[in-house]
């Protein structure tokens, strides 16, 4: 259910992409991700800090695209977000020698400390390729290309790099103690 709630600004983005234009689908999204907020508030769940930055970036982005009249800015908006992504994993890691991939997934799973390292910088190093691969396909295919590239893309690329850590996981697990 997290993924289809994550997921709901991009859909609707594409659908009102498809159905209407570049214009429109920004609105949707600025819409959805209010919404969204909107929806964990009224449920009294908490907004998590990713939420609010990337309302803070659609509303940047997505403000731009439709004041300027120019989709070069929602383009851009992917990319920020990976880069931002991983330059918070990058900089907890390097500077504070804090691993958020491990403060998320600790609690469920038991790794060696250079595993964990190792997991961390693959997400940046996933991050910055994501980023360079919105460029890419912003810039050198039609606007079509690059909403079908957002959502399909985007989510399979993403699919493809899950799979393949938990594969490297799976071999480098800890079983935890009965007394844990």
């Amino acid at each position: 259910m997290k993924l289809l709630f994550d997921l709901f600004p991009v859909v609707l983005f594409f659908v009102a992409f498809k159905l209407f234009d570049i214009y429109t689908a920004t609105v949707a999204a600025i819409a959805a991700t209010f919404l969204q907020i909107g929806w964990l508030k009224w449920r009294r769940r908490r907004v998590d800090t990713m939420m609010w930055i990337s309302l803070i970036i659609i509303v940047v982005f997505g403000g731009a695209t439709l004041a300027l009249h120019d989709e070069t800015f929602i383009k851009w908006k992917p990319t920020v977000l990976y880069w931002l992504f991983g330059v918070v994993i990058a900089v907890a890691q390097s500077l504070f020698r804090r691993n958020l991939i491990r403060a998320m997934l600790g609690e469920q799973v038991r790794m060696p400390d250079g595993i964990w390292t190792r997991l961390s910088w693959s997400w940046v190093g996933f991050f910055i390729f994501m980023g360079a691969a919105n460029l890419l396909v912003a810039y050198n295919f039609p606007t079509d290309t690059w909403v079908n590239f957002k959502l399909f893309g985007g989510m399979g690329l993403m699919l493809v790099f899950v799979v393949l850590q938990a594969l490297f996981l799976a071999r480098h697990v800890e079983e935890k103690d009965a007394s844990s």
